[in-house]
């Protein structure tokens, strides 16, 4: 393979064989997962099926397992394992935060909430109205669904304690300046939790770099199981009010946001993310670097560089279609969004285009996909039907995209 390009046939052979009997395109609902992953889960299953926690041989294991998995989920986003929850969902742990936060703040305060976000980040903070905590709306341009960064500095009060955005648009794929949010943010002397599911399967994470109070995002969008993960910047932690058993203490940042208890097999399996990224890492890279961190990011700048190409193509043939209306930027540059496409067509219902294109073994959906405020904003008629949305990752290929064009061009 030339340098610096993906060799997409052994990638597609660290996962199962039938994974691409379609060209799968419903990536931004959930990634396929490696081997690595499945075998990582089932030999904790298999194993080490008892109660960690333990003196006992298979308990030490199983404890040793799941640590050792949730240091490397800490490393890949470059925090300390002392920063991560991992719990049930996303949707899970923000609801489970804002209600530890919940207690910091005072009747007539305010979270600004955009018209952006997936319903996890959105639902949870609207909630705690009932305690007298103020929402503000910060509003998308209600034709193309963007956010414009500059409203924020209008919307920003003494009173404001929390905004709660997207890394990464679920509908527009749009790629939201977190650094750029986050010190306004803490300038205001405000807190941000961003919502970093639709931004995980495409960029690396540094939480430490932005400089973020809460980060969230699901594995399943990454190549593992359906759990979810919260980093929390360790004083922001100390400060939030635990949510578990009343004997878990408020310096127990590992238990106290994650009131459901480990999943023990899943957080292992997590293992096999790490020992994906690093084949991947061992194939591609001349000179890896020395930390798991930056070999992740090495490979992710891969992945952006792929999926540029991916989505310039998509773009062109979108572009090419006048009864098309696209959200979001209108650009496939990998600075400016994630190859996640949502788009509506003139006189014909979304989940009707999402079926048709099924006789080409061609995998999309329609919907609000959890984002139904986001998609009644930009005046989509019946936000149920929603949107068609077509999604890539690293995996796909340009083949499979030409069959994905091929077979939206003969139903559009």
């Amino acid at each position: 393979m030339p340098e610096g390009e993906l060799d997409l046939d052994f990638i597609r052979d660290l996962y199962p064989d039938t994974c691409w009997e379609w060209a799968f395109f419903e990536n931004a609902g959930g990634s396929y997962v490696p081997l690595s992953v499945i075998e990582r889960m089932t030999a904790y299953i298999r194993e080490t099926q008892v109660q960690p926690g333990a003196p006992y041989p298979s308990s030490a294991l199983a404890s040793e397992r799941m640590a050792k998995a949730k240091q490397l989920m800490a490393e890949l986003i470059n925090a300390d394992d002392r920063e991560v929850t991992i719990g049930a969902s996303t949707s899970m742990n923000v609801y489970v935060l804002a209600q530890a936060l919940r207690r910091l703040w005072r009747e007539g305060d305010e979270i600004i909430v955009t018209e952006l976000n997936h319903e996890a980040n959105a639902g949870p903070w609207r909630r705690l109205a009932e305690f007298g905590i103020n929402t503000v709306e910060w509003p998308v341009d209600p034709e193309t669904g963007t956010l414009n960064i500059n409203n924020l500095d209008l919307l920003l009060t003494e009173r404001t304690r929390l905004i709660a955005f997207p890394h990464v648009s679920n509908i527009t794929g749009d790629i939201n300046d977190v650094a750029t949010i986050t010190a306004k943010a803490h300038g205001a002397g405000a807190m941000v939790c961003v919502d970093g599911v639709a931004y995980a399967p495409h960029r690396a994470i540094d939480v430490k770099a932005w400089d973020v109070d809460f980060y969230t995002f699901s594995f399943y969008k990454i190549y593992g199981p359906h759990i979810g993960c919260l980093f929390g910047r360790h004083d922001r932690l100390l400060e939030a009010h635990g949510q578990y058993h009343y004997f878990i203490g408020e310096n127990d940042t590992d238990a106290k946001l994650n009131p459901a208890g480990p999943n023990h097999e899943a957080i292992a399996s997590l293992h096999g993310i790490a020992d994906y990224f690093e084949a991947l890492a061992d194939h591609h890279l001349k000179t890896p670097a020395n930390s798991f961190h930056e070999r992740v990011a090495a490979m992710f700048d891969m992945f952006t560089a792929h999926e540029e190409t991916m989505a310039k193509r998509f773009i062109n043939f979108i572009d090419s279609k006048a009864n098309v209306r696209l959200l979001g930027r209108r650009t496939g540059d990998g600075d400016e969004r994630a190859p996640t496409f949502s788009f509506v067509i003139d006189g014909r219902r979304s989940a009707e285009v999402a079926r048709a294109v099924e006789t080409d073994r061609v995998a999309i959906r329609n919907g609000h996909f959890y984002a139904k405020r986001l998609v009644e904003a930009v005046g989509v008629a019946d936000a149920d039907d929603g949107v068609v949305r077509c999604s890539m990752v690293h995996y796909n290929t340009p083949a499979e995209i030409e069959r994905l064009i091929s077979a939206l061009d003969r139903v559009l």
